[in-house]
């Protein structure tokens, strides 16, 4: 342990010894939302006895019951024992999103409008101090003239094969997050969703393309041309992602769905 500000803290290579992990696992596991590590002014990141003892379980989730990261932090977060983070994914959207209004020369107000939503929420999704829901990120994507893609930072090409821990993960929304199983120069756009109960899209949306949807397991609700579908596991459900749509879990237990796009312009 070394000092710091009159209190022992660990180097992310201590600790990576100590749980038997690599540092890079580490680093994942924290823009996820698992650790908020202290940063020294040389950007160094400490670890207090808390973070190691709250990463050793994330160890002993990953290595005896298999869980990757995505679901380790879920796991820890309903538990209690860790809550989402103002960075990682959340801070990410923020500064992408304050980059593009930036770049193009625009006040929060005139993209607030244009959006339809506060500028007060605007600032805080900026600041990464809240997230936004499916329906409002896809609002901003489309004024910007870019797509969600673009907030997982999914630059460049996949390998064939992606691993769980290898996915890009994007909370969309409080108890919405969308793992990215593909990406690169891809005709579809394949996603993992995990929905906690009553959480959901937000308002309606709508987008070219077409879209497939598989329940793995729990229930989904969607909302398409004033119908109302209850999905259950096993179901299949196919739709034109121009007619306005928007969905949630109306089910007491998290829901998974894998989720298609084509093209990738949602």
């Amino acid at each position: 342990m070394i000092p710091f500000k009159g209190k022992p803290y660990l180097k992310i290579g201590d600790v990576a010894k100590q749980i038997g992990v690599s540092p890079s696992v580490i680093r994942s596991w924290e823009s996820l939302g698992l650790t908020r590590p202290l940063r020294t002014e040389s950007k160094y990141r400490l670890y207090t006895a808390e973070d190691l003892k709250l990463l050793k379980r994330a160890r002993f989730l990953r290595k005896v019951r298999g869980l990757n990261a995505a679901a380790i932090v879920q796991l820890l977060r309903r538990e209690g024992k860790t809550r989402p983070a103002r960075d990682g994914s959340a801070g990410a959207i923020g500064a992408h999103l304050r980059q593009l209004r930036i770049r193009q020369k625009l006040s929060l107000a005139q993209v607030s409008s244009a959006a339809g939503i506060s500028v007060g929420f605007l600032s805080a999704l900026e600041r990464s101090q809240m997230s936004a829901s499916v329906g409002t990120l896809r609002k901003l994507a489309r004024f910007y003239k870019t797509n969600i893609l673009d907030f997982f930072e999914a630059n460049g090409t996949s390998s064939r094969q992606v691993r769980p821990a290898q996915r890009k993960v994007l909370q969309a929304g409080q108890g919405v997050q969308m793992e990215l199983l593909a990406w690169g120069n891809t005709v579809m756009e394949p996603h993992l969703f995990r929905i906690t109960p009553e959480a959901g899209s937000g308002e309606s949306y709508a987008h070219e393309g077409e879209e497939f949807i598989y329940v793995l397991r729990g229930e989904l609700e969607i909302a398409l041309d004033g119908e109302q579908y209850r999905l259950k596991p096993g179901d299949s459900f196919y739709f034109e992602s121009s007619t306005p749509h928007r969905w949630k879990n109306p089910g007491r237990k998290e829901t998974f769905v894998l989720w298609v796009n084509t093209p990738p312009t949602f």
